[in-house]
């Protein structure tokens, strides 16, 4: 049986706003396992991004648990956290360039995190252990110099990468690692964390909006609809078998470069539901062509329908296709 890396279960994470409270995560459990990537999709403003950034405590949860190695990371102080876990749980972020220090060269960009989690480490050590990451990454020694402003897209984040790997992490969370690339760059990118993934073991929360881009690098996919999980399996079963009528409209939303290939795209009509105090209600039924009073009036839970395929819906087994 493949170990379990990281548990959560009934995490919640609630912003207080002027009119009321925002439900930004509300919820959601899931489980990693060792060695495999999970993908968070689903379109803007639906909380994939404040799931990642709770979970690495650079938000503080509301209610709920995360359990790395059975520890409670999100209940325990942060000073423990980060003298115990932060090493071993990383973040890609999304925006490369607004995640560097514009003032900082490469080289002093990767030595930055190896130096705070290692104070007694001599500078020698520090700087050696930088290079090693750049080499590792497929950054040019020639760049060593360089500040962020002077290099591309694909090279910055890179970087994000190489200072991710820098601690030795078991757990990465990529918030859109690849979203601001070009096509080729994104290939590179992806490949790039696929192959460390293999020669280290590491393990991934995969964040992103683009669904032929959770397809290639994901072992199972997770579906996000305004802070609720509402569709979770194994990555290859949704795209054969997709159930919920919202990753329905996602796949649907995914190009197919062959002009001879009749396709019909499912258009999501109505208001997105606020998340802000929501009813208890279905939140995909203003803009689901299904919905019933009964999704008006009453909130579906996240159930298991399958083996190892939930949905949340009222009416999920009329879409269930052999």
């Amino acid at each position: 049986m493949a170990e379990l890396l990281l548990e959560v279960k009934n995490l919640k994470k609630y912003f207080s706003t002027p009119r009321g409270m925002l439900h930004a995560v509300d919820n959601v459990t899931f489980n990693i396992e060792k060695g495999k990537t999970i993908g968070i999709v689903g379109e803007s403003g639906c909380g994939k991004s404040t799931l990642g950034k709770t979970l690495m405590r650079l938000h503080t949860a509301t209610s709920g648990q995360v359990l790395y190695k059975g520890a409670d990371i999100a209940a325990m102080p942060l000073k423990e956290f980060k003298q115990k876990y932060r090493s071993n749980i990383q973040m890609i972020f999304q925006d490369p360039y607004a995640s560097l220090d514009p003032r900082m060269s490469v080289l002093q960009l990767v030595e930055e995190p190896i130096r705070v989690q290692n104070p007694k480490m001599s500078k020698s050590e520090v700087t050696s252990q930088a290079k090693n990451m750049m080499e590792l990454v497929g950054l040019a020694k020639r760049l060593e110099g360089s500040y962020p402003h002077e290099l591309d897209g694909g090279r910055r984040q890179r970087i994000g990468i190489a200072r991710a790997l820098s601690l030795h992490p078991e757990f990465i969370v990529c918030d859109e690692p690849v979203s601001a690339l070009d096509v080729s760059i994104q290939a590179q990118i992806l490949n790039l964390l696929q192959d460390l993934q293999r020669d280290r073991g590491l393990t991934y929360m995969f964040i992103t909006h683009d669904m032929s881009v959770v397809k290639h690098i994901s072992d199972d996919i997770a579906v996000m609809y305004l802070g609720q999980m509402i569709e979770k399996c194994k990555a290859d079963e949704i795209f054969k078998h997709t159930i919920h009528p919202y990753s329905q409209a996602l796949l649907s939303a995914i190009p197919i470069p062959n002009a001879h290939v009749k396709h019909e795209r499912m258009v999501l009509k109505g208001e997105l539901t606020s998340p802000i105090n929501p009813k208890p209600c279905c939140r995909f039924a203003a803009r689901c062509p299904y919905a019933t009073d009964r999704c008006f009036g009453e909130e579906p839970v996240l159930r298991e329908l399958k083996p190892g395929h939930s949905v949340a819906c009222h009416f999920a087994e009329q879409f269930v296709k052999e």
